[in-house]
């Protein structure tokens, strides 16, 4: 038996006039707020993956902070006001403002050392 294109066709609408024929159905016997919750339902489907991937983008643009460690200048990424290690040397690292700076523990002096040259004297 050989189908022609006009079934073709209509074989490829079936879905979408079965759909339209509940929509009247429910629509007719005042059900219309059930299509349109659905309706909605389906909208947010859609949008929320849109919305939460700008949303999530905007807050790490904001605090995705890239800068190097205070110990070994070794450049990598971690979030701002959170603690982290240095992959490189394992120091413990806490981020602020934008920055990488070593955590201390309450009342620690953290000194940074300076080589001064030495200078010979000439008897």
């Amino acid at each position: 038996m050989r189908l022609n294109n006009s079934q073709l066709n209509l074989l490829n609408l079936r879905p979408l006039l079965t759909l339209l024929a509940v929509t009247w159905l429910l629509a007719s016997l005042g059900l219309g707020w059930l299509v349109n919750s659905l309706v909605i339902l389906f909208g947010l489907l859609l949008l929320a993956p849109v919305v939460a991937f700008f949303g999530l983008r905007w807050w790490l643009e904001r605090n995705l902070v890239a800068d190097k460690c205070p110990v070994c200048a070794y450049e990598f990424t971690g979030l701002n006001n959170s603690q982290l290690q240095c992959p490189n040397c394992g120091e413990q690292l806490t981020v602020q403002k934008g920055h990488f700076q070593r955590f201390a523990p309450e009342g620690t002096i953290d000194v940074t050392a300076v080589e001064i040259p030495s200078q010979q004297l000439e008897d």
